[in-house]
């Protein structure tokens, strides 16, 4: 029997899903040379079901689970021990009871926020998609209108998988506790990540703020793939030969294009939403992705190559309200740090 978000991660740092271990080619490090070369014209992206959908009404659009929103813990784990009759009962006699907010939570309140600025600014929907059912829904919208979250659109499924719905709702980024919905968005061509148990920030921002790391995620798993096949000395040759060759587009591409049209409603000085690239990558590998990003004409605000170092510090430096990683061991130490989404994609992730 499936049940509501069933798959889905119990809101716990001690309780966390097994993430698919993989070394982490992303550690390589190329040598280039240090001519750039002039850049061609931006490229749209095409990766991606829904990247035309968005650029035509210049809406961002995300799709997230009821139990990436709110803090849903213990009604999971009610539902281990006794069952759906359980839970549906435990909803209903909790259904004035206010959920706690969960990891995508202040996430979520700043892209909504970003409706009441002025100007001409592309407007931001979020969409709930949930394994419950409308009856043991209720709890959850009235949640959302406690917190006045502007959340108006829904799709409760009663147990069955909810990424069926993405495409109909042009998301342009689908986020849930549940593995398996995330998988099917991801090979779908929509952006997606299962969200961890993380913890906060310490630094905090009125600005929005989105971390990405590189392969496998913004761009393709090739330099990945060359890595774990051939060997890093491989990697190094793969990247010198091919410094000037723009990168494929990955799994979020086109995401972050809708956010860069976002972004380019204000001036960068003043803009309410900020990004960063948090990469393992280092100098002189970092030529290839400059290159890139400027081919797609997309703004990365701030590009942190590390050269293997461990990420999360910095992320909690950048004070990240979501980062998004292909590799396990990084996600392992970003959800330390802050928010955290994992993007099941790529030669990491098998």
């Amino acid at each position: 029997m499936t049940a509501p978000d069933s798959h889905d991660t119990p809101n716990g740092p001690d309780d966390r899903p097994a993430v698919p271990g993989a070394a982490d080619p992303d550690h390589a490090v190329a040598a280039a040379p240090d001519d750039a070369g002039s850049a061609p014209a931006p490229e749209r992206p095409t990766h991606g079901a829904h990247s035309d959908a968005s650029v035509r009404d210049n809406r961002l659009v995300v799709a997230i689970s009821s139990r990436a929103l709110f803090d849903m813990g213990d009604s999971h784990d009610l539902f281990e021990r006794e069952g759906l009759d359980a839970y549906r009962a435990y909803q209903i006699e909790h259904e004035d009871e206010l959920l706690k907010p969960g990891v995508a939570f202040p996430l979520v309140k700043k892209l909504l926020g970003l409706n009441a600025l002025s100007g001409d600014v592309p407007a931001v929907e979020v969409i709930l998609l949930s394994r419950n059912s409308g009856d043991t829904g209720l709890r959850i919208f009235n949640a959302i209108q406690h917190y006045a979250l502007g959340i108006s659109r829904a799709a409760f499924t009663s147990g069955a998988p909810t990424s069926d719905y993405i495409a109909p709702f042009r998301a342009d980024l689908f986020l849930s506790a549940n593995a398996e919905d995330v998988g099917r968005a991801l090979r779908a061509g929509v952006a997606a990540a299962t969200i961890l148990p993380s913890t906060a920030p310490q630094r905090s921002s009125e600005q929005l703020r989105i971390a990405f790391d590189g392969d496998a995620v913004i761009f393709g798993d090739e330099g990945e793939r060359v890595s774990k096949e051939q060997g890093l000395d491989a990697f190094h040759r793969n990247e010198t030969e091919r410094w000037a060759e723009p990168l494929s587009g990955g799994p979020f591409r086109g995401f972050l294009a809708a956010l860069h049209r976002l972004q380019a409603a204000f001036p960068a000085e003043t803009s309410p939403i900020r990004t960063a690239l948090v990469t393992a990558r280092s100098a002189p590998a970092h030529k290839r992705v400059i290159l890139t990003l400027r081919r797609w004409g997309v703004r990365i605000d701030e590009a942190l190559f590390l050269g293997g170092r461990d990420k999360g510090p910095f992320l909690d430096a950048f004070g990240a309200d979501i980062f998004f990683d292909d590799s396990p061991a990084n996600v392992e130490s970003a959800r330390k740090h802050v928010a955290t989404g994992h993007v099941p994609h790529g030669v990491s992730n098998p």
